[in-house]
């Protein structure tokens, strides 16, 4: 019988642990959340980093560069002359649709709200958990397709034999204001849980992660050097040499030649990508892969979409050392 609120405790937390597969001797710390009016458990595990036969895991001498971005998630530019694009427009079409039905429930209800300092009714109230609900599960899918963005690029790494992934830091474009609408856009990009979700699931594969200098990776020829204007599509074309490639992907094979803590040490040839492999981040998402109709519609016939699941999984890759590392997992409460 449970006496107490520790008791509780210790029971939610056997239950997780036993449900997640992580020994009590791994937990390192729990947290309890309260996300959208429900309750949540935040586990901090200790677990084996992934190795790989010999000759079959990633070898340290094989460099990628990822270049972060908002169209792109992850844009990685390999070794052998090959890519892979991820394209993050379900996410971004998830975070448009969502302030639209965010603005219009606050149109719809604006004259019943009740005045600063009055007392809510129960119908306000009922709206009010509502609205938490809608926000909670907008944030899973996010996160979710973060989450699923992150685990292609490891998994294509992994494939590739990829050992150091040079990732371009981008923060310092959040200390330039740009104007309401860009910063919005900002705010939405999540720059430093894209970079986290990264790392995190980067060193779990055994793969090293170091962050370098992204300034004008995207705005410089790799062929001739010089500085060409950003252009208004994908496609980087340099008006003195006449060179023409994908913005992403050129910018990801620059970041590859980058040194952590600086720019090249020396001028190392950037070679350019040939085979470039697509893949979508939020394949879970209403309307994702369909037709540009408003994804938050039921489709015709009456039947409506089903919503998946949205949890933040990492999955290993291959088997596991007695190496460890941290990693945070989220698990909801019963």
């Amino acid at each position: 019988m449970l006496r107490s609120a520790g008791d509780v405790w210790a029971c939610a937390l056997e239950v997780n642990a036993w449900r997640r597969g992580y020994p009590l001797e791994q937990v390192r710390s729990v947290t309890l959340l309260c996300e959208g009016g429900r309750l949540f458990l935040d586990v901090t595990a200790e677990i084996p980093v992934t190795v790989y036969p010999p000759g079959e895991g990633p070898h340290p001498g094989r460099v990628a560069g990822v270049d972060v971005g908002i169209i792109h998630p992850y844009a990685v530019a390999g070794p052998d002359t090959k890519a892979l694009l991820v394209s993050g427009r379900a996410i971004r079409a998830e975070h448009r649709m969502h302030l639209a039905d965010t603005k219009a429930r606050r149109r719809a209800v604006a004259r019943r709200a009740p005045k600063p300092g009055q007392r809510g009714s129960r119908r306000w109230r009922k709206y009010r958990a509502r609205a938490r609900q809608v926000q909670g599960r907008h944030q899973r899918r996010v996160r979710q397709a973060q989450h699923e963005a992150a685990r292609t690029v490891v998994t294509w790494a992994v494939g590739q034999r990829v050992g150091v992934l040079h990732v371009g830091d981008p923060r310092g474009v959040l200390q330039v204001p740009a104007g309401r609408r860009h910063n919005l856009r900002l705010r939405q990009w999540q720059i430093g849980r894209l970079l986290q979700v990264l790392i995190d699931k980067a060193t779990l594969a055994g793969i090293t992660v170091h962050l370098v200098d992204e300034r004008g990776t995207s705005s410089t020829c790799p062929a001739c050097r010089r500085r060409v204007s950003k252009p208004r599509g994908r496609t980087l074309t340099c008006p003195h040499c006449r060179f023409s490639g994908h913005r992403d992907l050129v910018a990801a094979a620059t970041i590859a030649t980058r040194t952590p803590g600086g720019g090249p040490t020396t001028p190392t040839p950037v070679v350019l990508p040939g085979v470039v492999t697509h893949r979508r981040a939020g394949r879970h998402l209403p309307g994702a892969g369909r037709s540009r109709r408003d994804p938050r519609r039921p489709p015709p016939g009456g039947a409506r979409i089903k919503m998946a699941g949205c949890g933040p999984p990492h999955h290993p890759v291959g088997s596991r050392s007695p190496r460890t590392v941290r990693i945070h997992n989220t698990t909801e409460t019963r």
